[in-house]
Formats: C-alpha cells, sequence, structure tokens
C-alpha cells in the first residue's frame, strides 16, 4: 500500500499538491476530531459519575440525619419527666400511652421502655458499641417480633433469582434492618432504673426510602426523561426500593449483582460506575452501611437511567461528526480550488511538451490565469519553444544540404557497387539451389526405383490371386496409400528447389482420426517393443491441412518417440482446441514420450536440416515436418515433459494460409492444385 501511494504520488505534481491539500484534511482533522469525541465521550461519563457520586452523598446525609434524630429522639424521651413519672407510678397504662404519643411523635416505627431487672428485647452484646446513640443493626425476625409485634408481616421478603447475582440457596430474608437507639433511664440516686428503645424499621419502608428519592432527585431534576431511584439493602438483598420489577411492583426481594456486591460489602469500596439494576442500566451509587461494630451489614444506592443520557451523548457525538464532515467537505472543496490553479499551468506546461515530443512543433501553452510564478514560467517556456523551433527549422536545412551532398556521393558509391552485389547475390542462390537440387535428385533416384518396385509387385500380386485378395484388400490398399505417401515425401523434397511448383490438397481433417491411421501404420513398431500407447482425444475442430502431409508429420514424430524408448514406456497422444485470444482457431496436438528426454544442444539444433542423433538416420524428418506445418500456417514446438521425456506439440489451423511460396490458385485460402 505505501509502494502504491508513493508510485501515485510520484505520477504527477498534482497529485502531490492533492496530497499536501487532502493530508490535513484527512488524516490530520479526523484523528483531532477522533481524539475530541474520545476525550468528550471520557469526561461525560465523568460528568455523570460526578453527578451520581453527589446524589449518594445526599442520601447518605439524609440517613445520617434520620439515625441522628432516632438517637436523639430516644434519647429525650428517656430524659423527659413525664417517663420518670410515669416509671415511679408503675402505671403500665399510662407508660405505654405515653411511649406511643412519644413515638408517633418523633415518626419512630417503636418506642419502649424496659425496666432494668428485666432483660432488654435487644439484647445488647458488647461488640455493639455504646448503651447510647442510634445505630443500623440486624435483628433476627423472631426477635424484632417481640420488640414491635405490630410490624411482623413487613420482615419476612421473599427472595428473587436476579440476573448477575451471585449464587445462593437462600429463598426468603427473616432478618429486621434496624435503625436503633438505646437510652438509658437514670434515676435521682444517679442508678440506671430502666432503658428506652426506638426505632425504625427499614424492611418495606416505602415511606422512608420514597422521601430519600424525592430529596435526591426531585420532580424535573433529571434532564432528558431519566428516572431517579433509591434501594436500601440487608447484606446484598432490596429490602426497600422504589425501583420497579415490572410496571407497578417494586423489585423488593432482588439482589446486588455478584461483581458489586464484592465491591461493597466484601471490600467496603464505594460502587460509582454504571452497573445492570434488576432490569436495566443505570449510573449507580452504592455505599456500605456498618453497624456499631463496624460490621458491613448493607448498603445505600441511588442511581438514575443511563439510556437517556447515552442518547444524548451518542447525539451530540453523531452532532460534532456531521458538523466535522461538513466542515471537511467544504474545506476540501476550497483546497481543491486553491490547488487547482496551481496544478492547472503545470498540467498545460505538460501537456505542450508533450505534444512537442509527439512531433507538434506548433504547440504552446498559451495564456494561463496565473499571475505568479508559474505563469511566469509558463511564458518562458513558450519563449523557449519559439527559440527551439527557429534553431530546429536551421539545423533542418542545413541536414537537407548535407543529405544532398551525402546522397549525391552514395549513388556515386552504389554504381560502382551494384553490380559487385547483384554477383554476389546470384552466386548465394545459385549455390543454395545446387545442393538442395543434388539432394533432392539423389533422394528421387535411389527412392523412386524402390518404389516403381514395389507398386509393380503390388499390381502383380492384385492381379494373380484377383478375388483371392478380398480378405487382405484393406491392407494392399493401405500398401498403395504409402507408395503414394513416398512418391508425395519425394515431391516434397523437390518443392525446396522449385516451391512454387508445388502445394498438397487442403482437407478439413478429424485429427483423432488422422492419429489412429497412424497407429495402425507404425503398429508392427508397437509391436515389438512394450510401450503403452495412452490416447486423450479432446479436439473437436478441424484442421485444414493435406492428409498425406499430416499423416507424414505425425509419423515422423511417433516414429522418433518410439525409437526413443527401446525399454518400453509410455507413448501418450493428446489433442485439444487452439485457444487464441480465448477464441478457438485451430487444434492442437501433442506426441509425448517417456524417453530420455532433450538436452539443450539437442532442442537447439532439432530442426536443422542433416541434424541427427541416431547413426542410420538422415536429419530430414524434422525439418520436412516443421516446413510442412509452417506451410499451413502452424507450428511445432519441443519441450522437456514435466515428468521426463520429451513432448512435441504441434499446432493447426481450421483456415490455413496458403503456402508462402505457392504461385497456385486458392479457394478461401486453400491451395486448388493437387
Amino acid at each position: 500500500m505505501r509502494r502504491m501511494f508513493g508510485d501515485w504520488l510520484a505520477q504527477s505534481v498534482r497529485n502531490k499538491l492533492l496530497a499536501m491539500a487532502l493530508l490535513p484534511l484527512w488524516v490530520v482533522l479526523p484523528l483531532l476530531v477522533g481524539s475530541l469525541l474520545i476525550w468528550g465521550d471520557v469526561a461525560y461519563d465523568r460528568l455523570l459519575i460526578t453527578k451520581v457520586r453527589s446524589d449518594l452523598a445526599v442520601a447518605r446525609g439524609y440517613f445520617d440525619q434520620v439515625v441522628a434524630e432516632v438517637g436523639g429522639g430516644t434519647e429525650s424521651v428517656a430524659a423527659s419527666h413525664a417517663l420518670h413519672q410515669a416509671l415511679q407510678a408503675r402505671e403500665p397504662v399510662a407508660l405505654a400511652r405515653l411511649l406511643e404519643q412519644q413515638r408517633v411523635a418523633l415518626g419512630l416505627d417503636f418506642l419502649v421502655a424496659v425496666p432494668v431487672p428485666d432483660a432488654p428485647l435487644v439484647p445488647q452484646e458488647p461488640a455493639d458499641g455504646p448503651a447510647h446513640g442510634a445505630r443500623v443493626t440486624i435483628v433476627e425476625g423472631a426477635q424484632f417480633t417481640r420488640l414491635a409485634p405490630q410490624l411482623g408481616s413487613r420482615i419476612r421478603i421473599p427472595i428473587i433469582a436476579t440476573r448477575n447475582a451471585a449464587p445462593s440457596e437462600r429463598t426468603a430474608e427473616d432478618r429486621a434492618l434496624v435503625v436503633l437507639a438505646r437510652s438509658n433511664v437514670l434515676g435521682d440516686d444517679g442508678r440506671v432504673h430502666a432503658q428506652v428503645q426506638g426505632g425504625v424499621l427499614l424492611n418495606q419502608n416505602l415511606p422512608f426510602i420514597d422521601h430519600i428519592n424525592r430529596i435526591v432527585y426531585p420532580e424535573g431534576s433529571l434532564p432528558f426523561g431519566s428516572q431517579g431511584t433509591a434501594t436500601l439493602f440487608m447484606d446484598d438483598v432490596r429490602i426497600t426500593t422504589n425501583v420497579r420489577l415490572f410496571k407497578d411492583e417494586r423489585a423488593i426481594g432482588t439482589r446486588v449483582s455478584h461483581a458489586v456486591s464484592d465491591a461493597v460489602l466484601k471490600r467496603g469500596s464505594t460502587w460509582l460506575d454504571r452497573a445492570f439494576v434488576v432490569n436495566d442500566w443505570y449510573v449507580s451509587g452504592y455505599e456500605p452501611l456498618v453497624d456499631g461494630a463496624g460490621r458491613r451489614v448493607g448498603m445505600l444506592y441511588v442511581g438514575y437511567l443511563e439510556e437517556p443520557f447515552r442518547l444524548v451523548k451518542y447525539g451530540m457525538l453523531g452532532v460534532i461528526g456531521v458538523i466535522f464532515i461538513i466542515v471537511m467537505t467544504l474545506a476540501a472543496l476550497f483546497s481543491l480550488r486553491w490547488a487547482r490553479s496551481i496544478f492547472r499551468p503545470v498540467e498545460q506546461m505538460n501537456r505542450t511538451m508533450q505534444l512537442v515530443e509527439e512531433g507538434h512543433n506548433t504547440a504552446r501553452v498559451g495564456p494561463v490565469e496565473a499571475k505568479d510564478e508559474i505563469g511566469t514560467l509558463a511564458n518562458h517556456l513558450d519563449h523557449l519553444l519559439d527559440v527551439v523551433d527557429e534553431k530546429t527549422q536551421s539545423l533542418r536545412r542545413w541536414a537537407g544540404e548535407l543529405d544532398r551532398k551525402v546522397a549525391e556521393r552514395t549513388r556515386e558509391l552504389a554504381a560502382s557497387n551494384a553490380s559487385l552485389r547483384r554477383a554476389q547475390q546470384q552466386l548465394v542462390k545459385s549455390e543454395k539451389l545446387a545442393a538442395i537440387g543434388q539432394l533432392t535428385a539423389s533422394v528421387a533416384h535411389e527412392i523412386n526405383n524402390p518404389i516403381a518396385v514395389i507398386q509393380g509387385n503390388l499390381d502383380l500380386m492384385r492381379e494373380t490371386l484377383g478375388e483371392q485378395a478380398a480378405p487382405v484388400r484393406a491392407e494392399l490398399k493401405l500398401l498403395d496409400e504409402q507408395v503414394e505417401r513416398m512418391r508425395l515425401i519425394v515431391t516434397q523434397l523437390l518443392q525446396y528447389a522449385r516451391p512454387t511448383e508445388y502445394a498438397g490438397y487442403v482437407e478439413a481433417l478429424d485429427v483423432n482420426r488422422v492419429l489412429d491411421e497412424c497407429l495402425v501404420l507404425v503398429g508392427h513398431l508397437l509391436g515389438k517393443t512394450r510401450i503403452d500407447v495412452v490416447k486423450d482425444y479432446r479436439a473437436r475442430r478441424r484442421a485444414g491441412f493435406n492428409r498425406q502431409e499430416l499423416q507424414q508429420v505425425m509419423l515422423n514424430l511417433i516414429t522418433n518417440a518410439v525409437q526413443v524408448m527401446p525399454a518400453g514406456g509410455a507413448l501418450v497422444l493428446r489433442t485439444a482446441d487452439w485457444l487464441q485470444q480465448g477464441a478457438a482457431c485451430g487444434t492442437m496436438i501433442e506426441i509425448q514420450d517417456t524417453g530420455p528426454g532433450l538436452s539443450p544442444h539437442v532442442r537447439e539444433r532439432l530442426f536443422q536440416p542433416f541434424f541427427t542423433t541416431r547413426g542410420d538416420g538422415n536429419g530430414l524428418g524434422l525439418w520436412i515436418s516443421l516446413s510442412l506445418v509452417e506451410r499451413y500456417g502452424g507450428t511445432i514446438e519441443a519441450a522437456n515433459a514435466p515428468g521426463g521425456g520429451a513432448v512435441f506439440r504441434v499446432r493447426l489451423l481450421t483456415e490455413p494460409q496458403a503456402p508462402a511460396e505457392s504461385g497456385a490458385p486458392t479457394n478461401n485460402g486453400r491451395p486448388t492444385g493437387g
């Protein structure tokens, strides 16, 4: 990618100017805006946490105030003269009426006075702290029922299975979380005559938790439709809350998540973060509640729905992103327009130079809008081209005069050397024709005589046998064809001395059938070896070729393949359609052997005349085959096969070209002579 970008920059000044103009817009500014968005996201979350921290402080302040009021009210009752008189009078009804009046006046859930000789209704353990003052404590359900039997129905809370809560086998909470105050009643002698116990039961105390919620989140204090909530926990169970489990049912009996329980109840830390509360995400604050001995017995929670704030945050970030895109687009358009005033004159100069290189000497930059250094450079370039054009015209005139003088001298030299060159060319041509003529005459003499003998004996056999020759008539016909083919070979040798007098008759041949016919002809050779013939015929198109000539080429290649595998092997014959630029134009034939293959020296001289690797060969087979194939526009290639051995690949056109040396009339590109 870096290399592609570097190549793109190196192509033109325009690309460099565009990169300089757009790089700050599309790289630097997005990084800045991305950093701003990340910072804004973090800052917004911190504001929400700060908000819930202050809410938790308000709720804790009110809760501590209630505890203090419970303690102060209890102490005031214990120190009141009316209580002393009621205790001295030993009238239980009057004492109960006085305590009930004081309970209602102080807003307590229970208020009792216990004589010192009697056991206190709520035992005071040594670890619970001093006897005076109020504190939060957990009281067993049966014990609290004896203290305030009218509140017994609020103690038991069924536990509801809650998502993300720690595993537990508890099904109900039977204890009471109480704000409890004790105060001793002293007599005139300074001794303790009784103890006053008062307090507030927090289990299912809905007015108390709703009052906390109204103090922390008064109506209209939360924007965007968010809702504030408050909860009191005994251990990890909600004993009073305004969080809704369903539409009108409070989530009393649900449990806090395992993560919050570990942080607040086990480690004693304050939780200020988003948390999943019952069925939705809230920005939450949790703080432990401790008893007089410092034990963590519950939690105080406040929080508000996160979703409205999250939507507002994403909306703000989206608005910032849209504004950024608009500003960046406008800046990019301005930068492109500004950069165009620079690279447009440069492109005009570059185009002018290209035209001049192509030979348009009158091309000029012309007037440009820029009046700066680039405009001056364009004017200088036009002036320079005018000077160059003037000098070029002068040089051409001088070159013309020089050419005329050289031409005159050349004609003089040519006149003296023309006759010599013609003589040399004629001599070379005569020597070539003489060599070919001598060769062909010798071959014709050596072959035509045996051919005549064979043909005569064939005719004699056919006349002598008469009807008895019917079983071998096909073989006799095949021998006649091969005799004719031998005559054709001699004729083809003569083509190199007199090419215009010879041309084969072209047919649309099925190369698969021609290969099968050739296998019949070399059957006697294959029968003497352990060579397996493998056929892979896929060609569907026909080849435009002379049948005898194509048989000659195929027989030559097959015979060579058989001869290089004396110990046996595999002869593979493949055919396929020849494709050029995706279109079929002919056929392709491959003849592959498993012999020793072709050395670089052999491949270099393979198709040269008189080159052979066998002592009994004349080296003309492949030379003649190549000449026959090339005559009709085809090719022969030789290579080593991937698995060993050699492969000869012959490509033949369906509509062949006319023989290059032939002057015979043609029919659709095919010679009509035979």
